[in-house]
């Protein structure tokens, strides 16, 4: 059956940022990614500045807890200092968030004919038969070459974003959904872009997801 909403799960350097805007211009789809946070923190009342990416921030609630003073956002990853430092979040402000992204991902799929990038979505929404699940990965070896190239960083700097990277993924999933370790098999599709084009993988998804 057609899948009215599709999340991308994504690696630093694999490429699935781009593979979701693809699949969300073929299918004619609303693309979301760092909306999920700002609409959660908005339903707090809180106004968040310089938002990192949800999913690769090996001490997210600490550092968006920082953050919650200045109104905006910031699409890709956070950079430069943060201002003065409130004091620890409690795990009430954790389950909060927690629940406040959780709820802002489930109203988005409920509207459909979108594209949630990020954020675990494929996780908060497990269980939905309309939802197509995907994780976008490649090898160590081509996530550095990326990072490096679009993020002008020499070898030593983009290994170390691939490893923080990668840190902050398995940290946020454990501490968000009980996830010990990340498997292809929570997906409904896992797509190698090695050597996979990104467009290529753009047409697959798009076609998964409009298989009858």
């Amino acid at each position: 059956m057609a899948r009215p909403v599709v999340c991308i799960s994504r690696l630093l350097g694999a490429g699935g940022r781009e593979v979701g805007r693809l699949v969300a211009e073929r299918l004619g789809y609303v693309h979301v990614d760092e909306e999920i946070v700002q609409q959660a923190a908005a339903g707090q009342g809180w106004a968040v500045d310089q938002l990192a990416d949800v999913e690769r921030r090996s001490t997210f609630m600490d550092k968006l807890l920082e953050s919650v003073t200045l109104a905006g956002g910031a699409e890709g990853y956070m950079i430069g200092a943060v201002g003065r430092l409130p004091p620890p979040p409690t795990t009430a402000d954790r389950d909060s968030l927690r629940e406040l992204i959780r709820r802002s991902i489930e109203e988005t799929a409920d509207r459909g004919e979108v594209v949630i990038v990020a954020h675990a979505a494929s996780y908060a929404l497990r269980g939905r038969d309309d939802v197509l699940r995907v994780l976008v990965t490649a090898s160590d070896e081509t996530r550095r070459r990326r990072a490096r190239s679009e993020g002008s960083l020499d070898d030593k700097q983009a290994a170390k974003a691939v490893r923080n990277d990668d840190a902050g993924r398995a940290a946020y999933l454990k501490q968000f959904y009980g996830v010990d370790r990340e498997a292809p098999t929570h997906y409904d599709l896992t797509l190698n872009t090695d050597r996979l084009a990104l467009e290529v993988a753009a047409g697959i998804i798009v076609q998964a997801a409009t298989s009858g």
